[in-house]
């Protein structure tokens, strides 16, 4: 008896283990089974976070582009405004130096024997034909010959700056042997100022002499006043390069070729 007594309590003592033991598993079993939806959740997540990552840095991409975009436009405004700053200071001195010229000549202005005119942005001293020449004639007077002393005194001052002597005439013909018309008159009378220019201290180099006849009259040629207003001698400060407008636009435009 003691010893079938001793098998049913072992028997039970299994019974007892093996549902301990299946309790453990299902317990196993359903630890396991959140741990693999914890991990999927997770990855979930995981790749959550790595798509959001991806559109931060695509962001800050676009945003250094901007920046960097930004700060080549600073730049580049800031390249225009020292250029226009330049250009602002040049024009300034430049009627500095005509206010110069203009106050110098306020003496022959208010003699009569010359007059400063602004003629299509260019600073223009005008002479009388009175003043300098007789009639049809190209020899310089004493009279004018002292003007021209003065103004060439003047100019010398401005440096860097070509002149042109332009010769005028009325429309009234002039036939002589040694003027068929007054194209070679206002011509002759160009080249006998720019040489008497050079003579008093004004390198030749930045003189230059032309005749324009009757074509650029300054007042009515149905006057003797008028006439006698078109009968004279221009000398033209003609503006730098650094003045002129950029024309490296208009030789693309024209295919970047020389013209030959």
């Amino acid at each position: 008896m003691a010893i079938v007594a001793s098998l049913l309590a072992g028997s039970m003592l299994v019974a007892c283990g093996g549902a301990d033991l299946e309790r453990e598993n299902a317990d196993l079993r359903s630890q396991l089974e959140e741990l693999q939806q914890e991990h999927a959740s997770t990855t979930e997540r995981l790749a959550e976070l790595e798509r959001q990552n991806q559109e931060m840095m695509e962001r800050l991409g676009a945003a250094g582009q901007s920046f960097q975009s930004l700060e080549e436009a600073r730049a580049a405004l800031e390249a225009e405004l020292a250029a226009a700053r330049a250009r602002e200071e040049a024009q300034r001195a430049r009627l500095d130096s005509f206010r110069r010229v203009v106050n110098q000549f306020r003496q022959l202005m208010a003699s009569g024997q010359l007059r400063v005119r602004i003629v299509r942005g260019k600073m223009v001293v005008e002479l009388p034909e009175g003043v300098l020449f007789d009639s049809g004639r190209s020899q310089l007077k004493e009279e004018g010959q002292e003007t021209l002393r003065q103004v060439a005194t003047v100019l010398a001052q401005i440096e860097s700056r070509e002149f042109l002597i332009a010769g005028h005439t009325d429309n009234v013909p002039i036939r002589s042997r040694r003027y068929p018309s007054n194209w070679e008159l206002s011509a002759a009378r160009g080249v006998v100022v720019a040489r008497f220019l050079a003579d008093n201290g004004l390198p030749e180099a930045r003189l230059a002499a032309a005749g324009y006849a009757d074509t650029q009259p300054v007042s009515s040629n149905d006057t003797d006043e008028g006439r006698a207003q078109n009968r004279r001698i221009e000398i033209v400060l003609m503006p730098n390069l650094d003045e002129l407008p950029d024309l490296s636009s208009l030789e693309t435009e024209l295919g970047g070729g020389d013209g030959s």
